[in-house]
């Protein structure tokens, strides 16, 4: 565990002993209080780690997503995830906390947190990470921008797909929620040594689009393992008519995107791509 220093301790028992003697935000509240052991009632725990893949699934969970589903999209695989929903000033922030389950989120296997902050609320996750928590997506802009600019080069010029003709369409718009939602997927084929559009779960494309909060007209979802480059990847899906049908579709509008390196004896990168008609 960290050590904290007698500074440190003085000015957490300040902060405990008095709402006005100093200002926390929501990180630092929970950490105060983590380290101090709830001001001395359970044993003090080491401050959380923060985690990319819980801050994807904090945002997600304040868009509407279960706190489980959120989780599970964002990538992260934990043994236990708690949420906070908090309302208000910073500085009434840390009394609020210390009233509200400090026993449950101070436990010692909680070791990661992710945070959300919209006007006065802010989403907090707090997990104990699984075994398999170390693998996450590599979604670097540079890959979707290049997946992104092909694809909408191709719909531009039109083409075809087997024997069926395309006009040219619209370019897709680049969606985080869907790029979010692709990483979920495309880690936990990863993860899990799968390579399917339904996963494990039983849960389709629409049913992760759902259950992420995105309001869906029309859901498709191109897969591949094993290309290395954008430019390899859009290739692969233009030579196989479902997934260039897929691509050249003019009622989608939106796309996500994510690649995620496979464990084990699969080493290539998994590929997903969201898209989507969202209901307006």
């Amino acid at each position: 565990m960290k050590k904290v220093s007698p500074r440190q301790i003085a000015w957490i028992l300040l902060c405990l002993l008095s709402a006005t003697a100093c200002r926390a935000d929501p990180v630092s509240a929970v950490q105060l209080l983590r380290m101090s052991g709830c001001g001395g009632v359970v044993p003090a725990a080491a401050p959380l780690h923060a985690n990319v893949e819980l801050e994807r699934a904090a945002a997600l969970w304040a868009g509407g997503a279960t706190l489980g589903a959120a989780a599970q999209i964002s990538g992260y695989h934990a043994t236990a995830v708690l949420g906070l929903h908090l309302r208000g000033p910073d500085d009434s922030i840390l009394q609020s906390l210390r009233r509200t389950r400090c026993r449950q989120w101070s436990g010692q296997s909680l070791r990661d947190m992710g945070v959300y902050r919209r006007g006065p609320d802010t989403w907090m996750l707090i997990a104990a990470p699984g075994v398999e928590a170390s693998a996450t997506p590599i979604r670097t802009q540079a890959s979707a921008t290049q997946v992104l600019q092909l694809v909408n080069d191709v719909r531009a010029r039109g083409g075809r797909c087997g024997d069926r003709s395309f006009a040219p369409s619209a370019p897709l718009l680049r969606s985080p929620r869907l790029d979010e939602i692709a990483a979920g997927h495309a880690a936990d084929m990863a993860r899990h040594d799968y390579f399917e559009h339904v996963d494990l779960n039983g849960n389709t494309p629409a049913d992760r689009v759902r259950a992420a909060g995105y309001r869906e007209k029309l859901v498709g979802e191109n897969i591949a393992y094993g290309p290395g480059t954008a430019a390899e990847v859009v290739a692969g899906w233009l030579h196989s008519t479902g997934h260039c049908e897929n691509i050249m579709d003019p009622r989608f509008v939106e796309m996500g995107l994510a690649a995620v390196p496979g464990q084990g004896a699969r080493r290539g990168l998994y590929w997903d791509q969201m898209l989507a008609e969202p209901l307006l």
